[in-house]
């Protein structure tokens, strides 16, 4: 129960956008961008393996990150309660927008697997994928960043 909580806790904080006005969702610059990049290509380039993990169902907590755009911003939300089928994810968003408002916390949404910006799963309390965390820990606080660290299956 404690490691679903944490996992609530990190899905809900990882939304990565800039806004003068941002939620608690939204980080604001302090990471490299060039790194964001290639975590995002790494999760497209591997998310077949995720596929293949989430229709195993051995996992669990399974999520997605969508990029919504509204007027010309980006925000990116993890999706929850994940499913795949004909070539699409669908879920849940998780989080409140900060940018966009043409979705809302808790509405299903679905994208193409080509077009999502990360995925991840927990499995014996271990985070896979989630990419797009990893050049975020830099403007997280220390001991944070340590915790995030130290549940990565892969570092």
């Amino acid at each position: 129960m404690k490691m679903i909580a944490l996992l609530s806790t990190l899905v809900i904080t990882l939304a990565v956008a800039g806004c003068d006005s941002k939620p608690e969702t939204l980080v604001k610059g302090g990471y490299d961008e060039a790194e964001m990049s290639a975590a995002t290509e790494r999760a497209i380039s591997e998310v077949d393996t995720f596929i293949a993990e989430l229709k195993s169902g051995q996992s669990e907590s399974y999520a997605v990150k969508a990029p919504i755009e509204d007027a010309g911003e980006v925000e990116h939300f993890w999706l929850i309660g994940v499913t795949y089928a004909d070539g699409r994810f669908s879920g849940t968003i998780n989080n409140e927008p900060g940018m966009v408002s043409n979705v809302k916390m808790g509405q299903q949404y679905s994208l193409s697997k080509t077009e999502i910006s990360d995925w991840m799963f927990m499995r014996d309390g271990k985070m896979h994928g989630n990419y797009t965390l990893r050049p975020l820990l830099v403007t997280m606080p220390e001991s944070q960043a340590e915790m995030y660290r130290q549940m990565f299956a892969d570092p």
